[in-house]
């Protein structure tokens, strides 16, 4: 006799579409999760290819307003229209997608007696850390919360000390994953020394710190080429400063590409440049370079050097000449690119979608039983 699939709630309150880490990751790992049935809340428009992950899409209705004046009646109205959908759908289990965010609250204060299993994305983290209030939301979320997993044992330390060490016990690490099978390798290893072709994708704002890899280029020894790929508020600061420092024809800024098109052209460069100074939940973006046979050189934080440990050039965050030394040494050591290569390639093979899908599941079956 076959069983019913476990059924899950859970969602993001964004648009419905691949425009971040967190949400091309909630969208590939529902793929990834057997025997389940997800109903995913989520904001329109909604990308009908990437719709395809869930077993239904709900496009809520009450309009967003940030944290500050009206928030709080704006939390209410979501509760109420998040509290009827529950009360339709009856899922076995909630997956409540930042703690602490409006939508997290709002599952939470409706949940009754179903499960909830809170999941850390960074950025509800970063707001935590800034905010009385922010703060005040997670640790409701994580009060009612089965069990709180994060991405790497750095950000469940960053939680655990936000929350007072309440909640320990329910704290549990499930790494992220990208689909390893889609990944390309180029077809020739680095054979030669000299100037690099490098990439950087990612949003352009003041965390990820894309300017750390401009202002590395003025002060390297060889004249290698980058190529920052994305979108952000920086976009047009980061262009002036590239002028500025005379490296209008060694910068190119391409628009965001969605991750099939980045992937296909990732093989093409000598190394990826990771350049956050701040925090950082995970870091997708590492794994995916690594999985398409790239060096990495990355900033120095604790989540990063968790994921990447020596399959990786570290140097110090947010420090330009640090990371212009270790591009020259990248460049000019051809034996170290070969071996990087060999290491990240080595190190992907850690992070595939399947198996955080496969974790999460069993975790999402224990707290359920």
């Amino acid at each position: 006799m076959s069983t019913k699939p476990l059924t899950i709630l859970t969602g993001i309150n964004r648009r419905s579409e691949p425009s971040s880490g967190s949400l091309i990751l909630v969208n590939d790992l529902y793929r990834a999760m057997p025997d389940t049935h997800t109903t995913y809340l989520g904001r329109t428009p909604v990308d009908q290819e990437w719709k395809a992950a869930f077993d239904h899409l709900i496009p809520l209705s009450t309009t967003k307003r940030p944290q500050g004046p009206g928030f709080d009646d704006y939390v209410d109205e979501l509760t109420r229209e998040v509290g009827a959908l529950v009360e339709k759908i009856q899922p076995n289990v909630i997956h409540a997608q930042y703690l602490g965010f409006a939508l997290s609250l709002a599952v939470t204060r409706t949940a009754g007696n179903i499960p909830i299993i809170a999941i850390a994305h960074g950025p509800d983290v970063m707001a935590a850390e800034r905010s009385p209030s922010e703060r005040e939301a997670m640790n409701e979320v994580a009060a009612a919360s089965a069990a709180i997993v994060a991405p790497t044992f750095a950000l469940a330390d960053r939680i655990d000390h936000l929350t007072g060490r309440r909640f320990t016990d329910r704290l549990t690490v499930i790494p992220w994953g990208i689909p390893l099978s889609d990944a390309q390798v180029r077809d020739q290893p680095p054979t030669g020394t000299g100037p690099l072709s490098l990439v950087h994708a990612g949003r352009l704002d003041d965390n990820k710190s894309t300017i750390t890899a401009v202002e590395a280029l003025a002060l390297t020894n060889q004249p290698h080429h980058l190529t920052v790929i994305g979108k952000g508020t920086l976009r047009e600061h980061l262009e002036q400063r590239s002028i500025e420092l005379g490296l209008r024809d060694r910068v190119q800024f391409d628009p965001f590409l969605p991750r099939t098109e980045l992937w296909r052209r990732l093989p093409n460069y000598d190394a990826f440049v990771f350049t956050t100074r701040g925090l950082e939940a995970f870091g997708l973006v590492l794994i995916e370079a690594q999985a398409n046979g790239l060096p990495v050189a990355y900033s120095d934080l604790p989540g990063a050097r968790e994921i990447l440990g020596s399959s990786g050039v570290p140097y110090t965050p947010g420090d330009p000449r640090s990371l212009a030394v270790a591009l020259d040494e990248m460049s000019r050591d051809i034996h170290q690119r070969k071996a990087l290569t060999k290491a990240a390639l080595h190190n992907a093979r850690r992070y595939d979608i399947t198996i955080t899908g496969r974790r999460l599941r069993e975790l999402t079956l224990c707290v359920t039983s």
